[in-house]
């Protein structure tokens, strides 16, 4: 197993010294095109058809990157931050002992090679606002990304939010993707990568992505999303798993939900998976959704 990365701070230097109209090809094809097979999977080119179109630059400005345009010396003081070696050793290590835990369970990890970067999120972002300024993603096998407003807070978190994508990697190692997914899968999935990276560091880490739910609202959170845990699409899942807000961004449709409540559904339902049955995390990981909600039909009441 190994852990390559792509070590954005000096990418972002030279975006920031080059003309403006060179910045977005330096951006698609120094710092996204190492993972094009992730894109390939979405079906996000790294250049538009036409001009304005939809591409890698478009995509990563609605998750809250900042887009090449607005790398320039206004923001070197991030850069210089981003350049953090401790951050990226945690980060690197933090990747290489979640990937460790599940060779140990004896889960093969089908993937042996694995590439992460770390990029600048866009301050003004509303994903990013709502986020508390870090974000990740790591749901194609062998590709994992973080994002940040860096911060002595968010330095801190992102190795948590890492093995949190690490965990994705693996599952879907296992379980197929597919564009017709179901919001049951993503709720156990979401729980599942967030109770792996509280098990390696800790309910002090936990993501605002659960804390921010208010438990008085559960009950209500609970019996919406458990009326909607056969719906298929993103464009109907996100209101359930992102909140209204999000959806709403997206022009999706909304259905009464907080901030991602589906993800704190997600996070006690696999705790109390976990509790009940005493399966490891690691191994739960790879278990079709339907297993581990056939299992916990109880945690609905």
């Amino acid at each position: 197993m190994k852990v390559n990365r792509v070590y954005s701070p000096d990418i972002y230097k030279k975006i920031m010294l080059a003309d403006s109209d060179k910045k977005d090809d330096i951006y698609r094809y120094d710092m996204m095109m190492p993972f094009q097979g992730k894109w390939d999977c979405y079906h996000i080119p790294l250049k538009p058809k036409f001009p304005g179109g939809y591409d890698i630059i478009m995509a990563n400005n609605r998750l809250g990157i900042m887009a090449p345009s607005d790398v320039d010396s206004d923001i070197a003081e991030q850069i210089e931050q981003l350049e953090n070696q401790e951050m990226w050793e945690s980060c690197n290590r933090a990747i290489e002992e979640a990937l460790t835990r599940f060779e140990n369970q004896g889960i093969e990890l089908k993937v042996q090679e694995y590439l992460f970067t770390i990029l600048l999120a866009n301050p003004q972002n509303a994903y990013t606002i709502m986020n508390e300024g870090y974000c990740g993603d790591g749901g194609i096998p062998g590709y994992i990304m973080g994002w940040l407003v860096p911060s002595k807070e968010t330095i801190k978190r992102l190795p948590a939010a890492l093995t949190h994508e690490t965990n994705h990697n693996i599952r879907y190692q296992y379980i197929k993707w597919t564009n017709d997914i179901n919001l049951g899968e993503m709720i156990v999935s979401e729980g599942l990568a967030e109770n792996f990276a509280t098990t390696v560091f800790g309910e002090e880490l936990l993501g605002p992505w659960v804390t921010k739910t208010d438990m008085e609202l559960m009950p209500l959170i609970k019996e919406i999303i458990y009326d909607g845990i056969e719906v298929t699409g993103f464009d109907n899942i996100t209101s359930y798993l992102y909140g209204d807000e999000m959806a709403r961004i997206q022009h999706f449709p909304e259905v009464g939900l907080p901030y991602c409540a589906g993800y704190a559904i997600g996070y006690y339902l696999i705790k109390y998976y976990l509790e009940k049955t005493g399966v490891p995390i690691e191994k739960a990981t790879i278990l079709p959704a339907a297993e581990i909600l056939n299992e916990v039909k109880e945690f609905w009441k």
